[in-house]
């Protein structure tokens, strides 16, 4: 397994966090998934061999939010 660091904006409430944890979780190969609001950030573990990052980001952004470079 890795483990990533994802930095999003946009989100404003507990609902947001929920809302990005559901859409990581239900991704093939993801472990944990922690997503903070007050540090704007999602942390993913997954395995590469099955999910890559673009499709961490991809999920992210396809809920409404955006993954900060």
């Amino acid at each position: 397994m890795q483990h990533i660091v994802l930095n999003i904006t946009g989100m404003t409430c507990g609902g947001c966090t929920n809302s990005v944890k559901r859409v990581l979780s239900a991704l093939p190969g993801i472990g944990e998934v922690n997503v903070s609001l007050e540090h704007a950030n999602a942390e993913v573990e997954f395995d590469p061999a099955v999910v890559n990052i673009e499709a961490l980001k991809q999920a992210i952004e396809a809920a409404g939010f955006e993954v900060a470079s």
